[in-house]
């Protein structure tokens, strides 16, 4: 897959008329949790607030991390959680989960956080009509991670993925480990021989395995099914999903059962329809006030992941579900229907041959906006973006920012109203139209030549590896740059 050495940053396309308007968040790189407008405008920044993701709050409050474990001694483990105000300040903090004593390291408390949190009032952590999330009380669900032995799963450390609920002092008062329920998964032996022998070791890091790797986990709020008698849909119910394994599962809160679930084997009669769902992120349901209410909405990455039987793209069985391009699916999770989708082919693109132009194999998201709309975070290459529900595009925004590794990745970003940040005037919004790429040129570029124009007409074999040409107008131009 390639890319253009030189591509335009910020905000490329802007549509007031059709776009939900306010402030968009995210983690910029290594600067920090940066707050922008919807022509790009960079309005706030929270320097060094580390965004795993980044989500603000009404008032103009964020939450974030401000430092990580050495990765030598754990992955993606985030020291702390905290609220900061518009100014920075740490109004809010939780690290008690472990006390840690790495090498070369002061020992300390730390939250293992990472991927996701919740605070109490929002059941998703995004802009939901009445649903507002506490800023000065509540508990708050995390994501966090948890080292294990379990000779049930494999001979190897794992890296656990745990939940734990805090209230607002830091107190733990529930948790729950995804190592207890291996049964419930519903691994085939096939998928349980690969997982005993490699549980996703990686090669950086300690050497636990990151056998599921959950990457996202919200209530489920209150909802239609719910409304209708399906237990299953507990507003207090949790949705996770889990990048390795290719499964996306509802718990009960009060028994910690397994309830639903989706995955990890997409080949059976009942979800054969969906195609395999693939590495995914930010799997939640659709809260109740939006469009939508009671879906499923997940962004269905692509890429590798799973376990199983050997395959060309992976003889040992480990990862062995891949697929070059991504999806945002929103499915009825009672029926199991698509209700809507954007895939490349809604992107515009010619599937198969230029569907990895939607693509992200890692990282991204989908919130679902109050008209309707959906923010897409497509974040392997930094791209934030916007569309109707017929799948036009209102709104682009590319991060201008990289990180060590040259890279413009956006883990998460987040829309919120304009009245979430009083601190700042509603800013003035202004149409960007669409770019012609046809036309567009670097300036002091060469553009379009016509020395030697004819038009033709005629058809390619891709069988005898041809183009057959018919002239039809022989017409010439004459201009001093070079021809096409």
């Amino acid at each position: 897959m390639g890319h253009p050495t030189i591509y335009p940053t910020g905000a490329t396309v802007y549509n007031p008329k059709k776009a939900w308007s306010g402030y968009t968040i995210y983690q910029a790189a290594n600067l920090g949790a940066l707050l922008i407008d919807m022509n790009g405008s960079e309005v706030h920044l929270w320097k060094g607030l580390r965004g795993f993701p980044n989500k603000i709050l009404p008032g103009g409050y964020v939450l974030g991390s401000t430092s990580e474990r050495d990765p030598k001694y754990g992955y993606q483990d985030e020291a702390d959680l905290v609220q900061v105000d518009w100014e920075g300040n740490i109004v809010w903090k939780f690290d008690r989960h472990e006390f840690l004593k790495d090498p070369d390291h002061e020992p300390q408390w730390m939250a293992r956080q990472h991927h996701d949190y919740q605070r109490e009032g929002n059941p998703v952590g995004y802009y939901v009509p009445g649903l507002e999330p506490k800023t000065n009380e509540g508990k708050t669900l995390i994501l966090a991670h948890r080292n294990v032995q379990k000779p049930e799963i494999s001979d190897k450390p794992l890296l656990d993925d745990v939940i734990l609920e805090v209230d607002w002092e830091g107190n733990i008062i529930w948790e729950w480990a995804v190592s207890d329920h291996f049964e419930e998964l519903g691994f085939d032996e096939s998928a349980k021989n690969v997982l005993f022998r490699d549980p996703n070791i990686r090669l950086f890091g300690n050497t636990a395995g990151d056998w599921m790797h959950i990457n996202s986990m919200s209530t489920i709020g209150p909802n239609k099914f719910y409304d209708q008698g399906d237990e299953r849909f507990h507003p207090d119910n949790i949705i996770w999903d889990a990048r390795e394994s290719n499964i996306i599962a509802i718990i009960d809160k009060k028994t910690g059962n397994i309830v639903w679930k989706l995955g990890p084997d997409y080949s059976t009669p009942d979800v054969k329809h969906l195609g395999w769902i693939i590495g995914q992120h930010h799997a939640h349901i659709i809260p109740k006030g939006l469009p939508g209410e009671g879906n499923l909405l997940v962004f269905d990455n692509g890429g590798w992941a799973g376990y199983g039987l050997p395959n060309p793209a992976s003889p040992y069985g480990g990862k062995n579900a891949v697929r070059d391009h991504s999806r945002i699916l929103e499915i009825n999770p009672v029926t199991l229907e698509i209700e809507w989708q954007y895939t490349p082919t809604e992107a515009g693109f010619q599937a198969p041959l230029d569907s990895y132009r939607f693509y992200s194999p890692y990282i991204s998201s989908a919130q679902r906006l109050p008209n309707g709309n959906t923010l897409i975070t497509e974040g392997a290459d930094g791209r934030i973006f916007e569309v109707t529900r017929e799948h036009e595009l209102v709104w682009e925004y590319l991060s201008p920012y990289k990180n060590s590794r040259n890279s413009n990745m956006v883990y998460r970003a987040y829309r919120v109203p304009y009245e979430w940040v009083p601190q700042l005037e509603k800013p003035v919004e202004k149409e960007i139209a669409p770019l012609d790429i046809t036309v567009f040129r670097v300036p002091n570029a060469a553009g379009i030549g016509t020395e030697s124009v004819v038009t033709v007409q005629g058809t390619f074999s891709y069988e005898e590896g041809a183009f057959c040409v018919a002239t039809t107008d022989e017409t010439k131009k004459k201009k001093d740059n070079n021809g096409v």
